[in-house]
């Protein structure tokens, strides 16, 4: 179902979009080598509640999944995508680190996600990192009222593959707000003129994955992280934005 948002409900959804910004700016200046993810866990989970916010990733289940995800942030590493669990494990030089973080305020849900290189990391490794983060402004600036989702994808694709990198398809970016994943998916990958119309007040959470090699992923034996196909290292960038009538609105970003 599309949910339209009146003011009112994007103005909750700035104040979670604000929290979301604000740990993962934390979070990119603790993670260093000999960091345990938990510990960015802690860190993400206690700024979290210090705004009066929720952890929207603690506890969801979606269909599907073999259990609730047990912390607030997911921390992917090199070849992981998506949906990685915080523990014990140390963050070494040159290891290629996503962060996904999402919170509630109210009961509206703002979701974003970084990459973050760990030391000094490969120059193939920093390269996919810059076409992420430039695939995720293509998509913004398509995300424009009376263009369709196809439009997103084919942007994303536009960016990373004449660069040969690949686009995750298995995985998507959602509708977001009264709930985490809201509605619809919107594929990062897709033909122009094709797919949802995009209307303002529709809020999405737009994450293009973009791997070093194969698109095609596998869960691990956790059932929650999602890898490559063939061991090589994936990025991911996160905004949840706002479709006006004019240029998209970046929801998840600092005052």
């Amino acid at each position: 179902m599309i949910v339209l948002k009146t003011e009112q409900e994007i103005a909750k959804m700035r104040r979670a979009g604000r929290v979301v910004a604000r740990v993962l700016a934390e979070l990119r200046e603790r993670a260093r080598p000999g960091v345990r993810t938990i510990e960015l866990d802690q860190i993400a989970e206690r700024i979290i509640l210090q705004h009066g916010a929720k952890p929207s990733f603690k506890n969801y289940k979606p269909q599907g999944a073999p259990y609730p995800f047990p912390a607030c942030i997911c921390t992917s590493i090199n070849d992981e995508v998506v949906h990685g669990i915080p523990g014990e494990r140390q963050l070494r030089e040159g290891d290629v680190l996503k962060i996904d973080v999402g919170v509630s305020v109210e009961g509206y849900h703002a979701d974003a996600a970084i990459t973050v290189g760990i030391g000094a990391i490969s120059e193939r490794a920093q390269r996919l990192i810059e076409v992420t983060q430039q695939c995720l402004a293509a998509a913004i600036a398509a995300a424009r009222s009376g263009n369709r989702s196809g439009d997103i994808g084919a942007a994303i694709q536009r960016v990373a593959e004449p660069q040969g990198f690949s686009v995750v398809r298995e995985y998507t970016s959602h509708g977001v707000g009264r709930a985490l994943h809201e509605g619809f998916t919107l594929p990062n990958f897709g033909q122009p003129g094709t797919g949802l119309l995009l209307r303002p007040g529709l809020t999405l959470a737009i994450e293009p994955m973009i791997n070093e090699g194969n698109y095609r992923t596998r869960v691990k034996q956790d059932g929650w992280t999602v890898a490559t196909i063939d061991g090589k290292l994936s990025a991911q960038f996160e905004h949840t934005v706002a479709v006006t009538d004019g240029e998209a609105e970046i929801l998840t970003v600092l005052d």
